[in-house]
């Protein structure tokens, strides 16, 4: 309880939400944190600095749009909000793909090995099966 009596849970209010403290300390490795998505978010930045090439597609893409005679200019926004329009099931199968890192992608062969020869094998007797080393 603070000095007029109202708890500190009551005072943030409604839509506000207590931080819980961060951990200190290493994150052990291979453990997944899960992605939560914020309803309240209205912003959303896009940095291309490091990947030129994406960079020049972009200019390239509104250079483009923006060789009209009438309407207004077209920006990074429009062309964002209609490319979202146009993502089938089998685009977003392809983006989950590429966001696989190798290690993920062995351990999901190993699981699916395991499920279709209804077998146990070890993460190491997989790899040394596939590999062909005995």
């Amino acid at each position: 309880m603070n000095m007029n009596g109202v708890e500190k849970e009551e005072s943030l209010g409604a839509s506000a939400k207590p931080v819980p403290p961060k951990k200190r300390g290493r994150k052990p490795k291979h453990t997944k944190t899960e992605f939560q998505i914020n309803p309240d978010q209205t912003k959303f930045f896009v940095d291309l600095s490091k990947d030129k090439e994406s960079l020049s597609k972009v200019f390239d893409l509104l250079v483009a749009t923006n060789k009209k005679d009438y309407g207004k200019e077209i920006t990074f926004k429009d062309l964002a909000l209609f490319g979202i329009d146009k993502i089938s099931s089998k685009d977003i199968e392809k983006v989950q793909e590429g966001s696989l890192s190798k290690r993920e992608l062995l351990e999901r062969a190993w699981e699916e090995f395991n499920k279709k020869n209804k077998q146990s094998l070890s993460f190491d007797d997989f790899l040394l099966k596939k590999v062909g080393i005995n």
